[in-house]
């Protein structure tokens, strides 16, 4: 099959509109469409919201039955559906399943004035599906007939974030190799990096495969069992099996979209400030003053290709589990690991200057 990209992500999520409200007054996205009973999704409200390039779609169920409640039941609201746009979905469905990926929903056709948009879904990695995306013609419907078009608030393209640059996915101990195995054999991908990361007594092995069009990107982090339990081993708990870590939205300003967002009401991981005191020591030449970065809590990371930007959202959910990871690339190819050892320095460097804690009377 033809991957063109991602054409969309589907959260399922306990209150969509409640969502939404988050993702379009401080993310920048911008409600575009939408669907529920009054369009033939009758277990379902579904809102479509889009970014630049970055279409989302935020799934309720409105029925015990439906898939998005027994999913937020399981793992609380988080990324569901990754939707791959393909030349022929029926074809790459039937290509699929015949290479050993478990069916879900066969081929769909929604037909529309200028077009049409089939669809059909095979199974992925633990409650995530993949769905096949094909547009033909000028349809310009997200899902005619059944996600139907709103006037839009504001344009979409306005927003500071441009596209997907990556999902990141954490499975559970002794499942990466299976899972990259499943990738390459059935869905065609290629791994292009992979390494160990070792920090503070804890360990995670990582693979990134990709599609051959290069316009898909995992990055799938498993736990080593042998260390240390981290925040790999605690999004497992929290969501209960393999999930979406992150959302990697790339943008090409970063320091202005952390500052539009910031004020937009996104609360961004912190910082220690020791990070930023050998900052050009570890990566070169900065484009940017340090100052600047150390202001915002950007983090820099440089690879062969050049140097990546990149900072963290806090999880905007009551599990802890999705966040988002706003990240901007100059000439770097890789994912900005070297900063994860920087931070526990850095952080370690903090400690150690405060010296030892003060021990209370009597103690």
């Amino acid at each position: 099959m033809e991957v063109r990209g991602i054409d969309h992500v589907e959260l399922y999520v306990g209150d969509a509109r409640q969502s939404a409200f988050y993702f379009c007054t401080a993310v920048g996205f911008v409600q575009c469409g939408q669907g529920g009973p009054e369009t033939g999704l009758v277990d379902q409200r579904s809102l479509l919201l889009r970014q630049a390039g970055i279409t989302m779609v935020l799934t309720t169920g409105l029925t015990a039955e439906h898939p998005a409640a027994g999913y937020v039941q399981r793992h609380g609201d988080g990324i569901a559906v990754l939707a791959i746009e393909v030349d022929d979905a029926a074809t790459a469905y039937a290509e699929l399943v015949a290479a050993g990926a478990t069916a879900v929903t066969p081929p769909v056709t929604y037909p529309g004035t200028d077009g049409a948009v089939t669809v059909a879904e095979v199974a992925g990695i633990g409650d995530i599906t993949h769905r096949l995306v094909q547009r033909t013609g000028e349809e310009s419907a997200f899902l005619p007939g059944a996600i139907e078009p709103v006037p839009p608030a504001a344009d979409p393209a306005a927003g500071p974030l441009r596209e997907i640059d990556h999902l990141a996915i954490c499975v559970p101990a002794g499942q990466l190799l299976p899972t990259v195995r499943r990738y390459e054999e059935i869905f065609g991908f290629r791994q292009i990096f992979t390494e160990y990361i070792e920090v503070a007594g804890q360990g995670v092995n990582s693979i990134v495969v990709q599609s051959p069009s290069g316009q898909v990107t995992l990055v799938l982090l498993e736990p080593d069992p042998a260390r240390r339990p981290g925040q790999i081993v605690d999004f497992l708990r929290w969501h209960a099996g393999a999930g979406v870590q992150h959302l990697g939205l790339r943008t090409d300003d970063i320091l202005g979209a952390v500052t539009t967002l910031s004020a937009r009401g996104v609360r961004f991981n912190g910082t220690p400030g020791a990070y930023y005191d050998v900052l050009e020591d570890r990566v070169g030449p900065l484009a940017n003053p340090v100052e600047r970065l150390r202001d915002l809590g950007v983090l820099v990371d440089r690879d062969h290709g050049g140097q990546l930007l990149q900072i963290f959202t806090e999880s905007m959910h009551v599990r802890r589990t999705l966040f988002l990871e706003v990240i901007e690339r100059r000439g770097a190819r890789t994912f900005g690991s070297g900063n994860i050892k920087a931070l526990y320095e850095a952080k370690e460097r903090e400690l150690a200057a405060a010296g030892p804690v003060p021990q209370e009377v009597g103690s």
